[in-house]
């Protein structure tokens, strides 16, 4: 018997490397690992992850992408005891990135290299190359680290054979935000590593128990930079870690990780998390079901089909503005709507009028329109629209027959329209949030909105809103001690002073101002903080990746009661922005350059990626001709962001939330934040946007 189980588990030993086929798990600080320590492992491409641990005063709280097969990067948010005073809380906010050296293969191991805080503080600054191998059910790992992952010291940095300067790493802990160039250093090392073992599944009362991992470690972080400053209950040294092994037991479930550890000898921790594909996200059942395909019919004279095509639009959630009949062709142009794409408009507009339309229309020329203008403009073959809709046809067909055409905002002189302002109302509610404050991790103010928007005809319209704050301790954040004109970190203000408030009151105009060209003026309260004049070009290109943007502004600062007072402050502001598709992984860019509203000159570079379900996943940073030291903490403004289509939530809605996390709001690298900025306006008409939707020819 025990012949034979050696050679079982020589047998599971020689098994080949198949790593990626077991999903990877999450480590404590947000990144892929075991615990405390990283393996050369990756979750699958474009997984978002968000969530947190909890052990003895510590709190992490993490949100984990993987931006590229080969990178990822985790933004992380500590709470952790104030070792200065020894009692209360302090906050670290930190970024982390790991890159994938080398696949694991039939005889090499995977290989990583990552870098931990790697634009923060420095608390937990370290850096690690580490290499992992799968036999079975087994996972081992050994690695390497620096910094803060070295501090047990175990060995001599080997990188000081190449280069003395590899002796001495700079330990300043800094107000954050300034890129570290001190990768790899000091004098002393540590060696760390573990074991990941996939146990079998199991029965229990509830059911099978699948998912369910052990891990044991060896960390090479000795505790000594976070608990130095006070004495711990526990331990052979003042701040000093018990032990360097750690255990723990993770559950992995499709959406959701838990875990459980003991660490270091003294503290018990406890983490969740929730992840997604971006690309395949789950999302809620439609709140009503998608309206069949009409037969044709036809019936009646053009003026009576034009009324009740118009009927039948504002029934799907359409504002119709013009109908018209030009013999094998129907020419209808709609604005706003439900959807957030080109071809789920096309599908929706036809399933409204299909049973309208005379049979000899075979050729539909649709106008989509936005906020006054003419966003997109295409040409779709009827009988194309109607397979899609059905078993024997296909979206692929449906593109196939779509012709894309420059947004012109031209009028049809023969069409059918309806004169009369059109009225939007709205009611919603709103959650304001800020990360970074010192004293407190979250500050939020949550309210009710009350508003409406009228749009007069030729691009001009008129939007306002009242807001009512409901509850939140944003307006208990710390004063200011900026350098700069307080342009956004006078917030906690704002939310205190102005708890009823009128965050936006303007007119504007949206209009075409040549084929896919588009402009925007905007005049009165434009937004919470700031009021004034706003204008806006685009040049966008339909068929083309990029497109090229200026905007023109001169605001004054809002009084902080948040009605009609203003401030002594005024600035003139503006930008030359370029919009690019980048050629892989679906990534975009955007690059400007400008005035912000401190007054300061500098650029913003944000990267981001789409994916086909409309979820959006970037960072952007701004570099301004101030001081890091004049900033203040941060050091320049960061942040990263998250849009989600409100689609995925079960109600048909064209808009998107976005969660914007900046590691702490200042005042350098500000723009102004109007309603409708034309880039956001537009971008749905794009080519590329249209063919990201066209499974929606067929919903």
């Amino acid at each position: 018997m025990l012949r034979a189980a050696r050679l079982a588990l020589l047998l599971l030993l020689s098994l080949p490397a198949r790593a990626e086929e077991v999903p990877a798990t999450g480590g404590d600080f947000g990144g892929i690992g075991l615990m405390e320590t990283r393996n050369a492992r990756f979750r699958e491409d474009g997984t978002l992850e968000a969530g947190g641990s909890l052990r003895h005063q510590r709190r992490f709280w993490f949100v984990n992408f993987q931006a590229l097969p080969f990178l990822e990067t985790t933004f992380r948010l500590s709470e952790r005891l104030n070792a200065t005073t020894g009692r209360g809380t302090t906050t670290d906010r930190a970024f982390d990135v790991k890159l994938r050296l080398l696949e694991e293969g039939k005889w090499n191991p995977a290989l990583a290299l990552g870098l931990q805080d790697v634009i923060g503080t420095g608390i937990y600054a370290g850096e690690y190359l580490v290499a992992s191998r799968r036999w079975g059910p087994l996972d081992v790992s050994f690695g390497l680290g620096f910094g803060r992952l070295g501090t047990r010291g175990d060995l001599g940095n080997p990188l000081t054979e190449l280069a003395e300067e590899f002796s001495v790493r700079p330990r300043e802990v800094g107000r954050g935000g300034t890129l570290r160039l001190d990768f790899f250093r000091g004098e002393r090392v540590a060696p760390f590593g573990g074991v990941e073992y996939s146990l079998p599944r199991l029965d229990t009362p509830w059911g099978e128990l699948d998912g369910l991992r052990a891990k044991a470690e060896w960390s090479g972080d000795a505790l000594r930079d976070e608990r130095g400053g006070y004495p711990v209950r526990r331990g052979p040294l003042r701040g000093e870690a018990r032990s360097p092994v750690n255990l723990g037991l993770q559950w992995s479930g499709e959406h959701l990780d838990a875990g459980i550890g003991f660490l270091h000898g003294t503290d018990l921790l406890v983490r969740l998390s929730l992840r997604m594909d971006p690309a395949s996200p789950p999302a809620a059942p439609p709140l009503r079901p998608v309206p069949a395909m009409p037969a044709r019919r036809g019936g009646g004279d053009p003026d009576e089909r034009a009324r009740a095509a118009f009927a039948a639009l504002r029934e799907a959630g359409f504002r119709p503005l013009a109908y018209e009949e030009r013999g094998v062709e129907a020419r209808i142009a709609v604005s706003e709507g439900n959807q957030r794409t080109l071809p789920g408009t096309a599908s929706r507009v036809l399933r409204a009028v299909n049973g309208i339309l005379p049979p000899e229309v075979e050729v539909i020329r649709l106008s989509w329109w936005s906020a006054g203008a003419e966003i997109a403009a295409t040409t779709l073959s009827r009988p194309a629209l109607e397979a899609a809709a059905s078993p024997w046809g296909s979206a692929e067909e449906a593109w196939a027959a779509t012709a894309l055409h420059p947004a012109e905002g031209a009028p049809w002189p023969d069409a059918h329209r309806e004169p009369g302002p059109d009225w939007d109302l709205l009611l919603e509610p709103r959650l304001n949030l800020q990360l970074g404050d010192p004293s407190r991790t979250l500050r939020y103010q949550g309210a009710v909105a009350a508003g409406a928007r009228v749009e007069f005809g030729s691009g001009f319209s008129a939007a306002g809103a009242v807001q009512q704050a409901v509850f939140g301790n944003l307006d208990r954040g710390l004063p200011s001690d900026s350098q700069l004109p307080r342009v956004r970190s006078d917030y906690a203000l704002y939310a205190r002073e102005g708890k009823t408030s009128i965050p936006a009151l303007y007119g504007e105009r949206v209009w075409n101002l040549a084929p896919d060209v588009f402009a925007r003026a905007t005049a009165g309260l434009l937004e919470p903080m700031f009021g004034g004049l706003s204008s806006e070009v685009l040049w966008r290109p339909a068929g083309r990746g990029f497109a090229l943007g200026l905007d023109l502004n001169l605001v004054q600062q809002r009084g902080t009661g948040g009605k009609f007072g203003f401030r002594d402050y005024g600035v003139a502001t503006g930008h030359l922005s370029l919009y690019a598709d980048l050629p892989v992984w679906n990534l975009y860019g955007v690059l400007r350059a400008g005035r912000y509203l401190a007054g300061d000159w500098g650029t913003t570079i944000e990267m981001g990626r789409r994916f086909d379900s409309g979820i959006e996943v970037g960072g952007f940073a701004t570099f301004t001709n101030v001081p890091f030291a004049r900033f203040g903490e941060g050091s320049f403004d960061k942040g990263i962001y998250v849009r989600l289509p409100l689609s995925l939530f079960g109600t048909e809605a064209r808009g998107s939330g976005t969660a914007v996390i900046r590691p702490v709001q200042r005042d350098g690298g500000q723009r102004l934040a109007v309603d409708n900025p034309l880039w956001e306006v537009t971008r749905a008409g794009r080519e590329d946007a249209v063919r990201r939707g066209i499974g929606d020819y067929a919903r």
